[in-house]
């Protein structure tokens, strides 16, 4: 049997603690998933609290048709909105609708405290250097 190198350990334990932390993240927010959480936070930070649907899907990570099923929802329950842009009908932009805010906060605050019940005090001071060494491979993915 072969052996696997350290490097591909890694990512099948990284790809299996996402899958893990992503799950658990959706059942803590309890009415949003993480994804959705992800998008909310992404649109709150943007200029107008706006943004095109093909720039949210590459500032979360996610295909433009991912994040156009996820957004379908989001839009039910009023946490965001279609605007058309004025210079050119085909282009419609993702805002986030009135009332985000508050909702936002609470879904927040659930996210903090399973990160803080997740992990260890003693572990805290890691997670930056981790934090690091994932941004560095996805960058390295990114531009190969």
């Amino acid at each position: 049997m072969q052996t696997l190198s350290s490097s591909l350990i890694f990512f099948m334990n990284l790809a299996k603690a996402q899958t893990v932390i992503s799950r658990r993240l959706d059942w803590a927010l309890g009415w949003i998933s993480f994804s959705e959480f992800v998008i909310l936070f992404t649109l709150s930070v943007a200029p107008d609290n706006k943004l095109k649907r093909i720039d949210l899907a590459n500032k979360v990570w996610l295909t433009a048709s991912w994040v156009t099923r996820l957004l379908w929802p989001m839009e039910k329950i009023w946490l965001v909105s279609r605007e058309t842009n004025e210079k050119d009908a085909r282009v419609s932009l993702v805002i986030l609708a009135p009332g985000w805010k508050r909702k936002l906060e609470e879904a927040i605050e659930r996210a903090e405290f399973f990160a803080e019940e997740t992990v260890s005090p003693e572990d805290v001071g890691k997670l930056w250097e981790m934090s690091d060494l994932l941004i560095k491979i996805g960058k390295a993915i990114v531009w190969n």
